[in-house]
């Protein structure tokens, strides 16, 4: 059993953020971490990112899951059809071709190996991992792709899983900076990249380590 599970929200390209937090956490051989998906896009600096969550494998146990920025820039390299959700819910549309554009020269052949390596979603004894959202009645393992990775909270809540597991998800931006908790999900996508804070959660113990995009830490931690 893992020391520490720990999730961290969706990082969108704030490297100075998820290093302050990596150095809060001091990752441990035997500790669980979980990253939530969408590693580029929006901040400053998306190949910091994926090169610090690189080296991050040699730490601890690492796994990661793929959010819609990181499906998108994946589908635009190889030719496949880029499907984006423009709905006021959904995704935010022509915005994202235009940061994938931008990114997708800057990465490396280890970076992009990096995303085609990353997970649907992840699950333990007690609890789910997932990027967006899930159907509550459907097993993880024959969830649709479009909610793992598309669905909004705002459009739709889920109720609990029938697993009865916890669901720790990102995708929903929290404008407040607060985790939201409903009790069965949390979402801790806390709105790093626009002016909010990068969330990592020990899951078992309820710890949290916050940054924002600039690697300061919130005073009230």
């Amino acid at each position: 059993m893992p020391d520490r599970v720990i999730a961290i929200g969706d990082i969108h390209g704030c490297s100075a953020a998820l290093k302050t937090l990596l150095r809060a956490i001091q990752p441990r051989p035997n500790d669980l971490i979980v990253t939530l998906g969408d590693y580029i896009n929006r901040g400053p600096d998306s190949r910091g990112v994926l090169d610090e969550l690189i080296r991050l494998r040699e730490r601890c146990r690492l796994v990661s899951i793929l959010g819609n920025h990181d499906e998108m820039l994946l589908r635009s390299r190889t030719g496949r059809p880029v499907v984006v959700d423009t709905t006021p819910a959904g995704g935010p549309g022509n915005s994202l071709e235009r940061d994938w554009g931008r990114v997708l020269p800057t990465l490396s052949g280890e970076n992009l190996a990096f995303l085609e390596s990353c997970v649907d979603y992840h699950e333990t004894e007690h609890h789910i991992f997932v990027h967006a959202c899930y159907d509550p009645r459907l097993p993880m393992d024959c969830q649709p792709a479009s909610l793992l990775r598309w669905q909004s909270l705002k459009r739709e809540v889920p109720g609990p899983h029938v697993s009865g597991k916890m669901v720790i998800a990102g995708h929903t931006a929290q404008k407040t900076g607060e985790i939201l908790d409903l009790g069965y999900l949390k979402c801790i996508d806390t709105y790093c990249y626009g002016g909010g804070w990068l969330t990592a959660l020990e899951v078992r113990s309820g710890e949290v380590w916050q940054a924002d995009a600039r690697g300061r830490a919130p005073s009230r931690r």
